[in-house]
């Protein structure tokens, strides 16, 4: 061992109190981490929407897919979604898919009108298909191993076991069946690229 770091090296003592409030100083940041955040604080942050923004609406959430040919018979034939819009852009070889749970008759046939439309409407999905990636051999992170960040989307269903057993009849990937772990009564499966979804009831969330 090296003097610098021996118990007769002068700055030990230095060494040693740096070492105890660094390990004091984490510890109290743990704790402080695991006590979580009051209602009364977490009401006290929100703040009133600003009146100039009453007319903004959440429209959509967008994640990328390496295949359209899997992607979109799992949107609509698996969960039930519509194809609002689609867009391509051949100059910058991508295709934007626009997803959502409209009834399909009430889908504009003009174009313009139905870009328009599928713009208006709230809580879509946009899918992002980058030409090719469905030939390579790379993988979208879903956000749920590390380092984590986007977790899931949410499906609201009238039964949730009538739906897991659709989604077991079309051999939909589970990360949690309705019985598996503390939180029963809701479901977490995957799409084709692995993102994770949330399969709940109104009932069961509240």
């Amino acid at each position: 061992m090296s003097l610098l770091f021996s118990a007769r090296s002068p700055i030990f003592p230095l060494l040693k109190a740096f070492r105890v409030n660094y390990l004091t100083c984490h510890q109290v940041t743990r704790t402080m981490a695991s006590e979580g955040i009051s209602p009364q604080e977490i009401e006290s942050l929100c703040q009133t929407p600003d009146p100039s923004t009453k007319d903004f609406m959440f429209q959509q959430t967008m994640y990328r897919i390496k295949d359209p040919r899997k992607s979109l018979p799992f949107y609509t034939g698996v969960l039930g979604m519509t194809l609002l819009k689609q867009k391509h852009f051949p100059e910058m070889k991508f295709s934007l898919f626009f997803m959502g749970y409209e009834n399909p008759n009430e889908v504009p046939k003009d174009e313009a009108e139905r870009s328009l439309w599928a713009m208006t409407r709230k809580a879509t999905l946009e899918l992002t298909y980058n030409w090719g990636t469905e030939s390579d051999d790379s993988t979208y992170h879903n956000g749920n191993s590390d380092p984590r960040g986007f977790g899931h989307i949410g499906i609201l269903v009238p039964d949730v076991d009538e739906a897991c057993k659709r989604f077991e009849e079309h051999g939909v990937k589970f990360i949690k069946k309705p019985q598996d772990g503390k939180m029963k009564g809701l479901a977490f499966i995957q799409d084709p690229d692995g993102y994770w979804i949330e399969i709940f009831t109104s009932k069961v969330v509240s």
